[in-house]
């Protein structure tokens, strides 16, 4: 039985091949094109008007310098959200709750900030190594923890997004199993539980745009340390 709960995060696959390419390519479909001339369609205007909201917040803090990864960091933003609520709908597969494909969203972008720091600021790249004023006994164990620090953040970042979604969707499949289980036996107890099913729904909804968010505002940090 318990088994069967984390079926919903095998890759699902047809013929033998994974379909998880299928998954992650699909929702780039379901954003409208914008049009050449100027705004004219609700959907649009308001699809315009989040990404320059959240691309001015992301990029607030940021030196001119990092202004380039707007394009970037907005559309993996828009993705991210996108996988995320699509996964909350039934019978469908959410790939970022494959630790693998997030890793592979955070290596590579982690390892670019520290890049351009390392070839832009070398100096202060590595100084963020040692703080300033460390006691000269302390400077050989802060240098090793603020370093095993430096290379744990793409993997943080990979758990945090997996973590909080495959936590999400078992306990919407273990309350909706009991719903199911406690509707013939005890129905008001069914009619409860079902309540709260439905409020953690909603959370769900939340935690799979806020998780997105934080992904992207951590790699923007990221990057602000190194521009």
């Amino acid at each position: 039985m318990m088994t069967s709960f984390f079926d919903q995060f095998a890759s699902p696959s047809f013929l033998g091949i994974p379909l998880i390419a299928v998954a992650i390519a699909l929702p780039w479909v379901l954003f409208p094109t914008p049009p050449s001339r100027w705004v004219n369609n609700r959907l649009i205007t308001i699809q315009t008007w989040f990404i320059n909201r959240f691309t001015n917040q992301l990029m607030m803090p940021v030196n001119v310098g990092g202004h380039k990864w707007a394009l970037l960091l907005a559309s993996l933003m828009v993705f991210l959200i996108t996988i995320n609520m699509l996964g909350l709908l039934p019978y469908t597969f959410t790939p970022t709750t494959q630790l693998s494909l997030n890793m592979g969203f955070a290596v590579p972008l982690w390892l670019a900030t520290v890049i351009i720091g390392m070839r832009n600021q070398p100096t202060v790249a590595l100084g963020h190594l040692l703080p300033e004023g460390t006691p000269i006994p302390l400077i050989p164990v802060l240098i090793i923890i603020e370093t095993i620090s430096l290379f744990i953040r793409p993997l943080a970042l990979g758990v945090r997004l997996t973590a909080n979604l495959t936590a999400g969707h078992l306990l919407i499949q273990l309350i909706a199993t009991a719903v199911f289980v406690l509707l013939p036996m005890m129905p008001t107890v069914a009619i409860l539980t079902a309540t709260v099913l439905f409020l953690l729904t909603l959370l769900e909804v939340a935690v799979a745009m806020i998780q997105a968010y934080v992904f992207v505002l951590l790699l923007s940090l990221y990057l602000q340390e190194n521009v």
